[in-house]
């Protein structure tokens, strides 16, 4: 097998289009039932329902509380705007972070979760990201584990990773496989 990975020269929003026509053109093998993307705003979940067709969407947004207590950076009206497009919005705690960082935060040191996302971010921090929204996915029961998936990530705003892999719940974190990159940016 062949397949070719796109290398972005820098991580960030503008290689958003980019990365979701190359998640476009992976699909059209038909192979994928299940794409779950990282958008905060839901900006890049928009695009890509605007661009893809015959897959259930996925989009993972941030924990209220996650800049300002007790508020969500997604607003109810582009919550609603997803679920209008078929896209199911999961508002969760990162699987690579969680308590563990409050923890970690408060009386310093480091914990396992901390060293799993370390490593991942060797390669990107999309692809840490990509990691985790398919736990975090899993873990709410809205994709199936044992089956490839395709998952898509980035920094702060933006896209600009993509991962096809077979997902595993947080209790068997270890059973993830990645089985191919699309794209990441270059560190």
């Amino acid at each position: 097998m062949k397949k070719s990975i796109t290398y972005f020269e820098k991580e960030g929003k503008e290689n958003t289009d980019e990365l979701i026509q190359l998640v476009k053109e992976r699909l059209e093998e038909k192979d994928i039932k299940y794409v779950v993307i990282a958008s905060v705003s839901g900006e890049s979940a928009l695009k890509l329902a605007d661009a893809v067709s015959d897959v259930t969407i996925i989009n993972v947004t941030h924990h209220a509380g996650f800049k300002t207590p007790n508020e969500l950076e997604i607003t109810p009206e582009m919550i609603e705007t997803l679920e209008e497009k078929g896209i199911k919005t999961l508002i969760a705690s990162h699987a690579l972070s969680g308590t563990g960082r409050g923890v970690t935060n408060k009386f310093g040191g480091i914990n396992p979760t901390d060293l799993i996302a370390q490593t991942l971010r060797m390669f990107s921090h999309g692809i840490k990201v990509c990691c985790e929204i398919a736990i975090m996915a899993a873990d709410a029961g809205l994709i199936p584990v044992g089956e490839e998936i395709l998952t898509i990530g980035g920094r702060a705003q933006g896209i600009d990773s993509a991962a096809i892999l077979t997902a595993a719940n947080m209790t068997e974190v270890f059973d993830i496989q990645f089985h191919e990159i699309l794209a990441m940016p270059r560190p």
